[in-house]
C-alpha cells in the first residue's frame, strides 16, 4: 500500500468526541490505526454535534462553504482537531442543530441531517484541495456520499479517480423513510435498479447499490447478509454484489481495554498472573450485595436492552437452569419491556442476580474483569465488541454462533478448551445447553484456565484489522483505476 494514499473516512459518530455504538469505537480507533500502522494519509469527518460543541476540544474553524442545493444552497462551516496526529473534520450546519440528539427516530430528519453532511464532506475536501483516492463511508447516515460521487463522478474531474467503499456495521437500519430528504438535495432515486421498489430511496441501499466495494464488520456477516433471516430485505440485490462483498472484523484498542493496566479494576493482572482476577470477583460481589460465595460461577450480560441483544431470552434461559450453582448480572438499559422483565426476574432470586439497569461504564470494566461467563444469546451481531474486551480480561464468552461472535469464539468442548461457548438458535432451550456446558468445565479448574488463557492471548488489535483494509482499499482502488480486474469467485 502506497503510504501517501488518501483514505477519506465518514462516520456519524467517533470516540472520544461522540459515540453512541459500536460505529463510534470503529471510526474512533480504524482511522488512527490506518495512519500509524499502514502509514496511509487518512482524514476522518462526522457531523459538529451539540454533544462534541459542549466539549473542550481544541477545534479551529478552516472553511465556510455552501452545500448545493436546489433552489438555495446550505452554508456549511468546517472545524479541525487534532487526534493523535490523526486529521479530524467536523461539519456544522443549520440541519445540524447544536440541540438535536446525534440521532433521532425521525427518518426524515436524520435524513436531511445526514444528507447535508455527507455532501458537505465531499465539498470541504473539494474545498481543501484534497482528492481522497477512495471514501469509505459507514452505514446509512454517510451513505450519500457514496451515491453523490457514483452519479456524478465521471464528469467531475476533481473525484474522477476517486474509488468507494460501504462498510456495513448494522443492515436492518437502512434509512427507510428519508427519501424526501434525498429529493430536496437532488438526489434522485434509483428507479430501474436491482433494488427492491421500497428501497431505491433509502440512503443504505442506494450507498450499497453505488459502492465500489462493500465491507462487513466481520466474515460470517458478509456472508449472512445474503441470506433472508440477515438480509433485512435487501438478500436478493445484495446476491447481484456478492462478488464486491467481503468481510474485515473490527478491533478493539488493547491499550484501553488491558487487565494490567486498568484503573478501575480492585486488582490488576495480566495473563502472567490470572490467580491475581480472583480479586475482582470478590470485590464485585461485595460491590452488588451478591452470595459472597467466589466458588459460584458468576454470570454476566453488558448490553443494550434490545430484543437484537437476545436479553429478553435470559429469563426463561435463567429458569431453566435455576437448579444449578450461579450469580448473575444483567448490565444495560433499553426497551421498558426488557428492562421490566429484567426486574422481575432480580425479584424472582433476589440473593442471586443484579439487575443493573443504567449506563456505567466504569462498572462494566468491573464485570469484564470479575464474572465468570459473559453471556452474548444475540439474534444478530455483525460484529461484537464486547466478546473481544472479556477474552482480553478473562471472562469467557457465550454466544451464539453469529456474525462476529461465530468468527471470534472458538467453542469449547470436553477435554477441547476453545475461547468460550456457542450455540446455534436464539432459543432458550438452545441457550441454557450451552450454559450448561460451561457449568460442567468450570469446576476443572485447569481446563477453564486454558480456556481463559486461549482467549487472553488472542490478537484482536485494531492494527490486524488496519492491514486488511488497506489491503482492500488498494485493490479496490487499482480496480477503479482499471488496473486490475475484479476477480470472479473461482478465479484464483
Amino acid at each position: 500500500m502506497k503510504s501517501n494514499t488518501k483514505i477519506l473516512f465518514l462516520a456519524a459518530e467517533a470516540d472520544p468526541f461522540v459515540k453512541v455504538g459500536g460505529l463510534g469505537d470503529v471510526a474512533g480507533s480504524l482511522p488512527l490505526a490506518l495512519k500509524d500502522a499502514c502509514k496511509l494519509d487518512v482524514r476522518l469527518v462526522i457531523p459538529f454535534h451539540g454533544a462534541i460543541q459542549r466539549k473542550a476540544f481544541p477545534f479551529k474553524r478552516i472553511a465556510s462553504f455552501e452545500v448545493p442545493k436546489p433552489g438555495k444552497p446550505i452554508r456549511a462551516d468546517a472545524f479541525q482537531v487534532d487526534l493523535h496526529g490523526l486529521p479530524v473534520y467536523l461539519i456544522s450546519g443549520a440541519p445540524i442543530p447544536p440541540h438535536a440528539p446525534v440521532y433521532t427516530p425521525d427518518p426524515s430528519v436524520d435524513g436531511y441531517k445526514f444528507t447535508f453532511f455527507s455532501l458537505a464532506a465531499l465539498e470541504l475536501v473539494r474545498r481543501l484541495d484534497w482528492a481522497p483516492d477512495l471514501v469509505h463511508a459507514n452505514d446509512w447516515h454517510t451513505a450519500m456520499a457514496v451515491y453523490a460521487l457514483s452519479l456524478h463522478r465521471e464528469q467531475d474531474e476533481f473525484f474522477q479517480d476517486t474509488a468507494t467503499l460501504m462498510g456495513v456495521h448494522n443492515l436492518p437500519y437502512l434509512g427507510v423513510g428519508a427519501g424526501v430528504a434525498l429529493n430536496a438535495f437532488g438526489l434522485p432515486p434509483a428507479y430501474g435498479s436491482a433494488l427492491p421498489w421500497w428501497a431505491q430511496d433509502a440512503p443504505f441501499a442506494l450507498g450499497l447499490l453505488a459502492a465500489d466495494q462493500i465491507v462487513a464488520s466481520s466474515p460470517t456477516y458478509a456472508a449472512e447478509i445474503l441470506t433472508p433471516e440477515f438480509g433485512a430485505g435487501l438478500e436478493s440485490f445484495l446476491k447481484t454484489r456478492a462478488e464486491t462483498i467481503t468481510g474485515i472484523l473490527n478491533g478493539i484498542n488493547q491499550e484501553i481495554w488491558d487487565p494490567s493496566n486498568d484503573d478501575a479494576l480492585a486488582v490488576k493482572y495480566s495473563a502472567d498472573n490470572l490467580a491475581a482476577r480472583a480479586g475482582n470477583k470478590i470485590a464485585l460481589l461485595q460491590e452488588l450485595d451478591l452470595n459472597p460465595d467466589a466458588k459460584i460461577p458468576l454470570l454476566a450480560m453488558i448490553t443494550r436492552m434490545d430484543p437484537q441483544k437476545g436479553i429478553d431470552l435470559v429469563p426463561k434461559t435463567l429458569r431453566k437452569i435455576a437448579r444449578q450453582r450461579w450469580n448473575a448480572i444483567l448490565l444495560g438499559t433499553g426497551t421498558p419491556e426488557i428492562e421490566d422483565a429484567v426486574r422481575k426476574l432480580e425479584a424472582e432470586f433476589p440473593t442471586r442476580l443484579r439487575a443493573v439497569i443504567r449506563f456505567d461504564a466504569m462498572l462494566s470494566r468491573r464485570i469484564y474483569a470479575g464474572a465468570d461467563v459473559l453471556m452474548i444469546p444475540s439474534r444478530y451481531e455483525p460484529c461484537g465488541l464486547t466478546q473481544m474486551i472479556a477474552m482480553r480480561y478473562g471472562c469467557v464468552p457465550l454466544g451464539r454462533a453469529t456474525g462476529g461472535l461465530k468468527d471470534t469464539i472458538q467453542d469449547s468442548l470436553p477435554g477441547q478448551p476453545g475461547t468460550g461457548f456457542l450455540f446455534e438458535r436464539p432459543h432458550p432451550v438452545e441457550f441454557a445447553k450451552a450454559l450448561r456446558r460451561a457449568l460442567r468445565i468450570y469446576p476443572n479448574r485447569e481446563e477453564w484456565r486454558t480456556i481463559q488463557l486461549n482467549g487472553m492471548r488472542q490478537d484482536f488489535s485494531w492494527d490486524r484489522s488496519a492491514r486488511q483494509y488497506a489491503e482492500l482499499y488498494q485493490s479496490v482502488i487499482n480496480r477503479r483505476k482499471g488496473l486490475t480486474p475484479l476477480l470472479r469467485k473461482d478465479e484464483p
